[in-house]
């Protein structure tokens, strides 16, 4: 006789369109981007983007060794236990993860990595102006630039043939910024003091995008800063028995709202470079609520939901993170499963973090999939993922989707895989 305990049909079919949905979304982003038909792609930026420039000028690096890179059992200079988001954007625009710079034996043929795990905005220079005097690397958003136009002076026959070429690829200006505020939080400046620096820091990557577009660059993404105050360094940092201190995510109110500052600014830079240079797509990259989206719906998306906000590879407190000992140390515990768990080593996150904030930002074809179920059996939770607005990539490549020319590297879209991804569906009769 069947246990009177068994899962009604209804149930068990909600369920399996649970999972199918979350299956979808990582296994069609795969090649979302390649309608846009990029020729290559060119990252500034520090470790949230980094794929070896750090290890390359500093072999004894913790990032050059185990336990970074285990999920693929090889450390490559990325601080994350496996990919970032670039590599998983790279992936869906059909081009070969991007080469270091600093790799002289590296592939350069669809475009190259400049940045640099802990550089920052402004130079060491600048930065000391502000009493932040402990800058580590020395490499700023200037110094990477520099390093790009040295690139594109040697490749370039001209001019001419730079913009035509630039004209084809996309620019990620960032994230940056970041570490202007971590080394100054760092030295014990206050919010209230740190948040002086933030127009300086903003200007600062106005005036890089600005010279991005200068050689030839058409497309760009200038990304946010994260949510900080979700982050375990910073939850162990000011961690309070003040309870009002936190949000409805166990985040710290004032931080995030110090992050959301500083993204308020950049979007309106962001919107000064498009009525300045009206014929170049410049986008936002939303990495702030692309994470929200993470911890909100942690324990959906396959996370451990008792250790959203710990790290996966750290020690002691409260979200396993340490003030004197980190990631990389052989005292260092690491979790089971990367997987399981957003944060890495209380800075960064896993791969599965990445992959799945890379998704968020570029997909617009499983909304408008799963929009066609709708009447179907979802749950109100489905439904109200369903509702997160992701990025708007089609922004950058609309008029690659209307001339409908999927010449790709590794896949080739299909009228439908396009018209899906069109917000407007303009063109797309079938």
């Amino acid at each position: 006789m069947a246990s009177s305990k068994s899962s009604p049909p209804g149930f068990v079919f909600s369920i399996l369109i649970i999972i199918s949905f979350f299956n979808f979304i990582t296994c069609n982003n795969q090649h979302i981007l390649s309608s846009c038909n990029f020729d290559a792609i060119y990252q500034l930026g520090d470790s949230i983007a980094d794929t070896g420039n750090d290890v390359q000028d500093n072999p004894s690096s913790k990032f050059a060794r185990l336990p970074y890179g285990e999920t693929f059992k090889k450390a490559t200079g990325r601080c994350s236990d496996g990919l970032l988001m670039i590599d998983y954007i790279a992936l869906s625009a059909g081009i070969p993860f991007l080469d270091p710079y600093l790799n002289k034996d590296g592939l350069f043929d669809y475009g190259l990595n400049f940045a640099f795990a802990g550089a920052t905005a402004m130079s060491a220079e600048d930065l000391a102006k502000w009493n932040v005097s402990f800058v580590p690397t020395g490499i700023s958003l200037s110094r990477q630039l520099d390093w790009m136009f040295s690139y594109f002076n040697t490749t370039c026959h001209g001019n001419k043939d730079c913009f035509k070429k630039n004209g084809k690829a996309l620019f990620m200006v960032g994230e940056i910024g970041g570490n202007d505020y971590n080394y100054a939080f760092l030295q014990r400046k206050t919010i209230k003091e740190v948040k002086t620096m933030v127009p300086e820091v903003v200007e600062t990557i106005k005036q890089a995008t600005k010279r991005v577009i200068g050689y030839g660059a058409t497309r760009l993404v200038v990304p946010g800063n994260f949510p900080i105050g979700c982050f375990p360094v910073y939850l162990t940092k000011y961690q309070t028995n003040d309870a009002t201190a936190y949000d409805e995510l166990h985040c710290l109110k004032e931080l995030n709202n110090f992050s959301i500052y500083h993204n308020d600014l950049l979007q309106k830079a962001i919107g000064e470079l498009k009525e300045e240079h009206p014929d170049v797509i410049v986008v936002y990259g939303d990495y702030y609520n692309a994470f929200l989206w993470l911890l909100s719906k942690g324990d959906v998306l396959g996370f451990d939901p008792t250790s959203l906000q710990k790290a996966c590879c750290g020690i002691g407190g409260d979200y396993n993170y340490g003030l004197s000992i980190w990631c990389g140390d052989p005292k260092v515990p690491v979790c089971k499963n990367p997987n399981e768990r957003l944060s890495w080593d209380g800075v960064h996150l896993t791969q599965r973090a990445y992959e799945l904030m890379a998704t968020w930002l570029t997909s617009k074809k499983w909304v408008a999939t799963m929009k066609m179920i709708q009447g179907a059996l979802l749950s109100s939770m489905i439904m109200k993922i369903l509702n997160q607005q992701p990025l708007l990539w089609n922004n950058l490549c609309w008029w690659e989707q209307q001339q409908l020319k999927p010449q790709l590297f590794h896949h080739t879209m299909t009228k439908s895989d396009l018209c899906l991804m069109s917000s407007t569906g303009s063109g797309c009769s079938m």
